[in-house]
């Protein structure tokens, strides 16, 4: 099989068609990350490298069997500005058509989700057998926008069926379609993954570096955000997990930088064991109840006090139950505990992605959270892999 893959990021469609047990002759790839293109070399040493997107030549290439893609998705996220596929002078793009037309006339566009039609471009180039395009869950009007020019409808998938992340996202595909009804309109038979019940708690490190730790400049500058926000009633919140019997939330680009990423509470409070590392099984609170984050066996916490007293400009803070959350030992808020509260590190993140261990990412921490929020959840896109005939 020959795979034309654009936006290929890290590679996470080799590693999809891979695990999905499809052989591949040909793996162009279009990407123009040079950290992204590094690691997918040292991964996939053959694979063939097209540079941009817009400058790829459909009619050049070999025969194409299948066609992939996650094209950027800023403009359609419910976290940015909506603004879908326009021009920088607010024309929005409806058609393949319309995108060519302007593209040749010379028009600058609005962020990069516009690059959709690029993948259409090339779709209708090279003809493949098979197609799959990945993108964010979006407004009614831009989804039924591409649903229209690919010509079949999206499936809506969350990762956390296959992995320990909340990741929403829309794939539109013609694999698994078979004609069904009176007139043999094409529908898809690809079923929903079974639900693996996969947690945090599963992919959790047991000993982390100190530099993955918030610091308490760090911690005071997110808690400082974190009220402003709730007090005008407007942006994200800073929300630790305390429970790793639960799913994280979807990881980004810039994982582990901004308060509303994912943020977990550590234990550093060992265990009492002969060996002295700490062992299994929950700690007694002072109110007679167990609690207790388990990263590997090796910590534990012990909630001292529960400050539900709080000053009318603090306020009080939610995890979205009406529970308390923020766990600060000096802090005249929240939890005091012995407990401190860090980011996911890269290989965290790579099994919330559900990446191989030992898939090489010979780049920076940086670089590597960058490509894992913008990549694909691998056991999501392998599973649609799996029907292909």
């Amino acid at each position: 099989m020959n795979v034309l893959s654009l936006f290929d990021g890290m590679s996470c469609g080799q590693q999809a068609l891979e695990r999905a047990g499809i052989e591949v002759n040909q793996y162009f790839a279009s990407e123009i990350d040079k950290y992204a293109i590094q690691v997918t070399m040292a991964n996939y040493p053959n694979t063939i490298q097209l540079g941009s997107v817009v400058g790829v030549d459909g009619y050049a290439l070999p025969k194409i069997d299948l066609l992939i893609g996650g094209s950027p998705c800023q403009s359609f996220s419910f976290a940015g500005k909506r603004k879908g596929m326009a021009t920088t002078d607010e024309q929005e793009i409806l058609t393949l058509e319309h995108y060519l037309k302007l593209k040749a006339d010379g028009y600058e566009f609005e962020g990069q989700s516009y690059l959709f039609w690029e993948f259409m471009r090339l779709l209708y180039e090279v003809k493949p057998k098979y197609f799959l395009l990945e993108n964010v869950e979006m407004g009614e009007k831009w989804e039924r926008v591409l649903t229209q020019a690919i010509g079949v409808n999206a499936l809506h998938i969350n990762s956390a069926l296959v992995s320990a992340q909340n990741r929403k996202r829309i794939y539109f595909t013609n694999i698994g379609m078979e004609a069904a009804g009176l007139f043999g309109y094409p529908v898809s038979i690809i079923q929903k993954p079974k639900d693996r019940k996969i947690l945090l708690k599963d992919i959790l490190e047991s000993e982390v570096d100190e530099k993955y730790f918030l610091s308490e400049n760090m911690l005071n500058y997110f808690y400082r955000n974190d009220i402003d926000c709730k007090e005008k009633g407007t942006g994200f919140r800073f929300t630790p997990l305390i429970d790793d019997e639960t799913k994280s939330k979807t990881i980004t680009q810039k994982e582990g930088t901004q308060m509303q990423n994912n943020f977990i509470v550590h234990n550093t409070m060992p265990r009492s064991s002969t060996t002295g590392k700490g062992g299994t099984g929950h700690l007694s609170r002072n109110d007679g109840k167990t609690y207790c984050l388990d990263t590997g066996n090796t910590n534990a916490v012990e909630v001292k006090a529960i400050m539900l007293g709080r000053s009318a400009s603090w306020g009080m803070p939610e995890n979205g139950g009406g529970k308390s959350y923020t766990l600060c030992k000096e802090q005249p808020h929240g939890i005091k505990s012995n407990s401190r509260i860090r980011r996911l590190t890269p290989l965290e993140c790579m099994r919330l992605q559900t990446v191989n261990d030992n898939y090489k990412m010979p780049v920076s921490d940086s670089q590597k959270y960058k490509m894992l929020g913008n990549g694909w959840t691998i056991e999501v896109i392998s599973h649609i892999f799996k029907y292909i005939l």
